[in-house]
Parts: C-alpha cells; structure tokens; sequence
C-alpha cells in the first residue's frame, strides 16, 4: 500500500498522526508529512482510520 497526503488540501488537523503516529507527522507549516509512504501491513488499520478521520479527506491510501 502506499499512502500519499494532499498537501493542498491538508490543514494540518493532526488527526491522522494522532490514529497513526507511526507514519504520520504535522510539521511547522502546518501540513501533514508522511515519515514512510509505504508503512508494513501491520499499521494498514492505522492509516485506514486515519484516512476517515481527516476531515479534509487529504489523504489516499493506494493499493500497489
């Protein structure tokens, strides 16, 4: 799987960090920022709450 965060959209709401902290990080600019773009398949239930959660829909879980 490979996550990718729309940073046009993104407003920095750090919901997705706080369902997944092990992939993602908001930063100074107020943006979200992924520390892997494809985590292991045991976090695959983290992203996917935290692809709901984000309540500007900024992020995409894609399957490869």
């Amino acid at each position: 799987m490979k996550v990718i965060v729309d940073l046009q959209l993104c407003e920095g709401n750090a919901r997705c960090m706080e369902a997944a902290p092990e992939v993602f990080e908001v930063r100074d600019d107020d943006k979200a920022h992924l520390l892997t773009d494809h985590p292991p398949e045991s976090l695959r239930e983290k992203v996917k709450l935290a692809v709901r959660m984000c309540p500007r829909q900024a992020i995409t879980l894609k399957e490869e």
